[in-house]
């Protein structure tokens, strides 16, 4: 039974389909018909190599050796292949010499087999439509193996349901890989389109700023967050990078309703919507965890939950997320829902896909950094994951904690693949309480962007309320309208007889800010 006769019968007789879905010969029942291929394509495509010395540059982006189904035709291409890497002519005699060298003249029936390949083709004209052909045919050939193997992978039950699965992302993305490529352009093919963007900014006819942050000050710097642009925000912990983006998406998402999505590799949906419910009303956690809301919180907590209810934010909680999940997620989210901007707390959480199992630690995360910087530029959109710092921070005297660009955790690759690096700097952490201008640091927090592909690196100041768990604009402003926290009646009691604000334990354990916006 083929390929048509199994789908077929899979529809007529449900109970037949699902005895030959019992049987662990599926695979090989699947497999009987013949893949597709194209010999006569091949043979127009060696013909045309053949033809002209200068035509294997048309397709030796495109082919390989495995593009070719018949063995003859697949070890002639590798002797042609291998001629152009030498940088010697390419003709039928310079061919068969190469095959000599290789043992397989004799195999290919050389000689013979060549001269008449030599004679198919008049011209090069059809030659990389010919060699696209070639490629998609083997894909398809790449997918029924692939197929073939997630099958009887799953049948034998020896095997663990983890490992098929790691197996099958593998071999997937190995093949997606090979199907993303683009054509090269000549510059002046693009500059055109560039500099008719340049007029339309100046005419106001376009917008130079990407993603708003909510930041002003951050905002000023960057322009906003670019499509197809990785930024890394990295700090130790307790310094609030989880409040930070979540900040920052209820900016996004509330006001200027952007869709964001975020994946939490560490927290529960649940704690997100608990963190993000205290962000948006500005409620003190502390009161939300105890129960002892007010009259007035109760308030303001039902005015203002619909906006948030509204807001576009997409939020994934799947533990141990591995780059191929992401991958095939993002799509989705980017199709269905036009999210602009990805979030992934946290980076060095994430398992990578098609990774040898022999493969260090910095390996993986480095496969997963270019990985994620891949998927920005796949999808044209921007994609923030936080990143661990290791402890060499904590090393340092008091003065020289600041944190550093060798101080990401576990690769170097982190660096190289980000377009933007920052980090999440609380010097009150450390007891320092004045910078060396002397500003106080009192409840403040340094944003510094170490690395900026596409722009200046600074530091800029950001307040941070620990009650609320939340980072707000140090110039005071507040994108969200309201500019009083709401405090009940016990820590407004509180704050009249000690004239001190109330820590807050799900904090990030730094002393209170003092802050009220």
């Amino acid at each position: 039974m083929g390929v048509e006769q199994f789908t077929t019968a899979a529809y007529n007789n449900p109970d037949e389909a699902g005895r030959i879905l019992q049987s662990r010969t599926i695979a090989k029942e699947l497999g009987k018909g013949v893949p597709p291929n194209n010999v006569e394509v091949e043979q127009l495509v060696i013909s045309a190599l053949l033809l002209e010395r200068d035509a294997f540059p048309m397709v030796g982006e495109i082919l390989t050796p495995d593009c070719f189904y018949d063995t003859k035709n697949r070890y002639i291409f590798e002797a042609i292949k291998q001629l152009a890497l030498d940088e010697k002519p390419i003709d039928p005699q310079t061919t068969i010499e190469q095959l000599k060298l290789m043992d397989r003249l004799v195999v290919t029936n050389g000689m013979v087999y060549i001269a008449q390949l030599a004679t198919l083709a008049n011209s090069t004209a059809h030659l990389e439509f010919h060699a696209r052909l070639l490629y998609d045919k083997k894909i398809q050939r790449d997918l029924i193996s692939f197929g073939n193997d997630v099958i009887g992978n799953a049948f034998d039950e020896t095997i663990p349901v983890t490992d098929t699965m790691q197996e099958a992302e593998q071999r997937l993305f190995e093949i997606t890989q090979g199907t993303n490529s683009n054509d090269v352009e000549p510059v002046g093919d693009l500059i055109p389109e560039v500099v008719q963007k340049m007029s339309d900014i100046v005419a106001g006819e376009a917008d130079t700023h990407g993603v708003m942050s909510g930041f002003p000050e951050i905002d000023e710097i960057t322009y906003g967050w670019h499509p197809s642009d990785l930024v890394i925000v990295a700090a130790r912990p307790a310094m609030g990078k989880t409040a930070f983006v979540l900040s920052m998406a209820r900016n996004m998402a509330v006001e200027h309703k952007t869709p964001v999505a975020i994946f939490s590799l560490e927290m529960s949906k649940i704690q997100l919507i608990n963190r993000l419910i205290v962000n948006h009303t500005e409620i003190p956690n502390d009161d939300i965890k105890r129960g002892t809301l007010s009259d007035r919180q109760l308030d303001v907590l039902s005015q203002q939950i619909g906006s948030l209810e509204q807001a576009p934010i997409y939020i994934d909680d799947t533990a141990g997320l591995s780059v191929f999940d992401l991958r095939s997620k993002a799509r989705r989210l980017v199709r269905q829902n036009n999210v602009k901007v990805i979030i992934i707390d946290y980076l060095q959480l994430m398992t990578a896909s098609g990774i040898k199992s022999n493969a260090n630690r910095e390996q993986e995360v480095s496969t997963v950094s270019r990985s994620l910087k891949q998927l920005a530029k796949e999808l044209g959109i921007t994609v923030i994951a936080l990143s661990q710092l290791n402890r060499g921070v904590e090393n340092r005297p008091k003065e020289g904690k600041r944190p550093q660009l060798a101080d990401l955790r576990e690769s170097g690759a982190i660096e190289q693949d980000a377009d933007m690096v920052c980090f999440l700097h609380r010097p009150e952490y450390y007891g320092i309480m004045e910078d060396e201008e002397g500003r106080s640091m009192k409840g403040m927090a340094e944003f510094i962007i170490a690395k900026h592909r596409n722009g200046r690196v600074d530091t800029v100041l950001l307040r941070f309320l620990d009650t609320i768990i939340k980072f707000v604009s140090s110039k005071g402003m507040h994108l969200g309208g309201h500019t009083t926290m709401v405090e009940s009646r016990m820590n407004q009691s509180a704050h009249a007889a000690t004239s001190a604000p109330v820590n807050d334990p799900f904090s990030t354990d730094a002393p209170s800010s003092g802050f009220s916006l």
